[in-house]
């Protein structure tokens, strides 16, 4: 067993473990949704608000380690698997914080959801920007166009802008928590332009070669 799975296999444990000591200090049924002002909207039971996260955990763990194994181009995903492997860990640190955060505001702590995810959000969306940056052309992992998919080429130029595009929302995104009920418009208005932006560069390059 690599490190890779070493970590993640001990950030699930961690997660479960929250579960399990924390079930007997919450009521029956627990906040587990905000809107975008930071209230909560939605409920749900105990035992589902506590173990959904651990178990999911496993289900997208199982998914993000197994995938790339039967890509079509498994042999390039290679080429930048120690920063894939990184990033299924900072994405595990991610899940597990939101988890902890949702755990805190049942036990009485009482924060802006919203606000306190950013940060976070950001970290992980800058760290995004280079694992897109170094992806190989595959079928798992990266922006996934019609014509990034047709054309190495196109690929390379589309992930090297899609570098600074993700960077940019990732540095927004972590300036937003800074700005109580407008944070969102940090995270959502770049990403919107952003994926507009590289889907339209993209295709613009396809044009050029066709």
């Amino acid at each position: 067993m690599n490190k890779t799975k070493i970590y993640s296999l001990l950030i699930i444990l961690i997660s479960f473990a929250i579960a399990f000591y924390f079930y007997p200090l919450l009521p029956d049924q627990i906040a587990s949704h905000w809107n975008f002002s930071g209230e909560v909207d939605g409920y749900m039971s105990k035992f589902w608000g506590l173990f959904f996260m651990p178990l999911l955990l496993i289900g997208l763990n199982f998914a993000l380690f197994l995938v790339p194994k039967i890509d079509p181009k498994k042999a390039n995903i290679d080429e930048f698997k120690k920063i894939y492997e990184s990033f299924i860990v900072i994405f595990n640190l991610f899940m597990v914080y939101v988890y902890s955060l949702t755990v805190a505001w049942n036990m009485g702590y009482q924060f802006n959801m919203n606000v306190a995810m950013l940060p976070a959000l950001g970290i992980f969306f800058f760290f995004i920007g280079d694992l897109v940056s170094k992806a190989k052309m595959n079928y798992t992992i990266g922006i996934k166009l019609p014509w990034t998919l047709s054309s190495e080429d196109n690929w390379n130029k589309t992930h090297k802008k899609g570098e600074y595009v993700f960077k940019i929302i990732g540095i927004s995104t972590f300036i937003g928590a800074f700005f109580g009920s407008y944070s969102f418009l940090f995270l959502f208005l770049p990403l919107f332009i952003g994926m507009i932006y590289i889907v339209v560069y993209s295709y613009l390059e396809f044009k050029k070669k066709s």
